[in-house]
Order: structure tokens, then sequence, then C-alpha cells
């Protein structure tokens, strides 16, 4: 999704002009339009014309509405999304006050204006127009003396770095220069993916080169990353996946997407974090109840004693109709970020979102246990009579 325009005042009130340019950036918008927003679009309108002689016709126009949105309707198998509201803004084809449904098109551009943008929306935004943000998936193509450092989103390719080292031929006798240009030429590489690659964000990292290059890389890699205990490395030596490439051009990549074993390990990359962070939930569940939490009134009484380490938290309640509500949610989303904790926003559009909505779709993880909620109101209740 492209950002063309935000005008947010200091009171949170204001417009955002956007244009989605693929079909997960309707689920987004989805997400972002609430009742009684205002949305401006360009739309077909049917309208009926009167000509001199009395007779009636009608034809389709394109105009421009600017609706008070009343109920929205999404279609998660064909990406598509219809928005219903009264027009607040009259032109001459439509009277103020008259229905209509707009929907919204890929590549056309909307303005979207609320009373108020929660911190929740408008990260929301920062995650659809960020590519960076979307990019769970990195690689690194390579042949002796040149690499390639890319993100992959769904939608494209982003060269973040290209290393060229010139390595001298072995020669008789002496590999000595050989082996220190190769040297220089991992270490580059090395600093180029700590440097490049968000290990938040990034789910999995392919390297893929032909011969044994990318084998040779990789042992360099985490003896280096042992010798100078470089831990953002170790912790995510997991992510890292060996393939084969013809070459260490970018355009090799495509083969290597195209490889069946990646094809599987990469299936689900987006929602592969959600669903280890539910697992989590449940182990810790298990084995210390009282460190897991889940339904909104034990998560807000673990979050006042600041207590959470991880919120999971399902993005069909931020869609709540009832401001309120919707208001308890994020003033609860903020309080766990400012206390230092982490923040998991499930799509109910996956199988773990579908999970954690069977509970109650909220469910926290504590830093360290507290007492059963449901015991302690049961203690002050019997000292109350």
């Amino acid at each position: 999704m492209k950002l063309v325009h935000k005008d947010i005042e200091k009171d949170n009130a204001g417009q955002v002009t956007l244009i989605p340019d693929e079909a997960e950036d309707m689920w987004h918008t989805y997400n972002l339009l609430q009742v009684g927003d205002s949305l401006r679009a360009s739309t077909i309108r049917k309208v009926q014309t009167e000509s001199s002689t009395g007779s009636v016709g009608s034809s389709r126009v394109r105009t421009t509405l600017t609706l008070c949105v009343e109920t929205i309707d999404f279609d998660s198998q064909a990406c598509q999304l219809r928005v219903k509201g009264t027009n607040i803004q009259e032109n001459q084809y439509v009277k103020m006050g008259a229905y209509h449904t707009i929907e919204l098109e890929l590549n056309r551009k909307f303005t979207l204006a609320k009373k108020v943008w929660d911190s929740v929306v408008l990260d929301r935004i920062e995650q659809a127009c960020d590519p960076a943000q979307k990019a769970d998936v990195a690689a690194v193509v390579m042949q002796e003396g040149l690499a390639n450092l890319v993100l992959v989103t769904p939608a494209m390719t982003l060269s973040r770095a290209k290393v060229e080292v010139t390595i001298p031929r072995k020669r008789k006798g002496s590999c000595a220069q050989h082996d220190k240009a190769l040297e220089r030429f991992y270490e580059a590489v090395m600093q180029g993916i700590l440097r490049h690659f968000n290990f938040d964000v990034v789910k999995c990292i392919l390297v893929a080169s032909p011969g044994f290059v990318k084998d040779q890389f990789i042992s360099y890699l985490f003896k280096e990353a042992v010798r100078q205990d470089c831990k953002i490395l170790l912790e995510n030596r997991s992510k890292f996946m060996v393939v084969h490439s013809s070459s260490g051009h970018k355009y090799s990549l495509k083969e290597v997407l195209c490889d069946p074993a990646v094809t599987a390990r990469l299936s689900d990359t987006k929602a592969a974090g959600e669903v280890k962070a539910l697992e989590d939930f449940y182990k810790m569940l298990q084995q210390e109840p009282d460190r897991a939490f889940y339904g909104l009134a034990h998560v807000e009484r673990a979050s006042e004693a600041l207590a959470i380490d991880i919120l999971l938290i399902s993005d069909k309640l931020f869609r709540h109709q009832d401001v309120p509500t919707r208001s308890r949610y994020v003033r609860l989303v903020d309080s766990v970020k400012e206390n230092g904790g982490n923040v998991r926003i499930f799509s109910s559009l996956h199988v773990s979102g579908e999970q954690l909505n069977q509970l109650s779709g909220v469910a926290a993880i504590l830093r360290f246990p507290i007492a059963d909620m449901s015991e302690t109101e049961e203690d002050s209740s019997s000292d109350e009579d």
C-alpha cells in the first residue's frame, strides 16, 4: 500500500489518503475502517437522465463520493471490500443523505477521515505501507566474490545490498592471498546481513550459491558469531536455510524460490511467529498456569501489575463497533508497549488467530507468576462477608 497524504492533528483527528496496490491491502483497509468514519473514493453510480422530450434514460457514470460509513463487508476469498453509507458531500449526480455502496479498487486512491486515530490504526498503516515490515523472507544469493542481499515481500523483491570483492586465483604452492580475500568477502557479507536484515521481522534467510560457497560461508558465519559473541546470529541460527542456485546474481532467486524444499518452508512464514507465540502460551498454561492469563479482565489486571511479557491479541477485537470497548483494547496494547512488553496482533484470517479467538481473543504470557485471579476474587468476597 502507498501512503499519498497524511494529515493528523494534535487531538488525533484527521485524514489519510492511501492507494491499495495488492489484494492483501484490502484486508488492511478492512481493519482500518469503522462505522462513523468518512470515506472518499471514486465509484460508479447509475444515474437517471430526462431528455427535453420527457423520455427517461439511465447511464453509469464514474464519480467521487464521500460517505459516512455504516456497513463494511469484506470477502476474504476474493479480497474484495464493499463499504455502504450515506453521502455527506452533494455533487451533480448524488444528493446529500443518499445511500451508496463503494467497492474499493486496487490502484485507485481513497481518503479515510476519522475523529480519532489511535495507535493501533496508525501502526496498521505503517505496517501496510512499509515493504520491509512485510518482508518475512530474506535471501543471500552468492558466488565467489559476489553476493546479493535481498528481501522478499509478497509483492516484490527488494535489493538491500550488493557485495563485490575481487578474489585472486589460487597459485601453485600458495593459497594465502585467495584465502584472505575470501575471508574479507565473507566478513563483508556477514556485516551486510546484520545491517540490512531485521531479525524481528524476517522469519527465514535463504543462503544460495553454486558449489560449496554457501556451506563455507555458513560455517564461517557461525564460527565468527561464536568468536565475537554475536547473540543475534546465534539466537536466529534456525532461520538460516542453505539451498543451491546456478549463480550469485539476483535473477537466480527465482529458481531458489521454486525449490520444493524452500516452498514447504516458506508456505506460511508470516504466521510462523504467531503460531510459536500461541504454542508458548499453551505450554505455559500447562506448566505454570499462574504465568498464562486469558480473557480481557484477567489480562487487564496483569497489565496493571506490569506483569505482561507477551500480549497476544486478535485484530478482530479492534473491529468492535462499540467505541469504549475498542478503546479499552487500544489502551491495553499501549500500556503493554509502554512497560516494555511485546505485542503480537494475530490475523483472524489465520488458523492461529481463530484459535486465539476461541480464548476470548486476548491472552498474555507473564514475566512472573500472579496468583489465580478467581481465587483472589473469592477471598476478597469472603472477607467482605
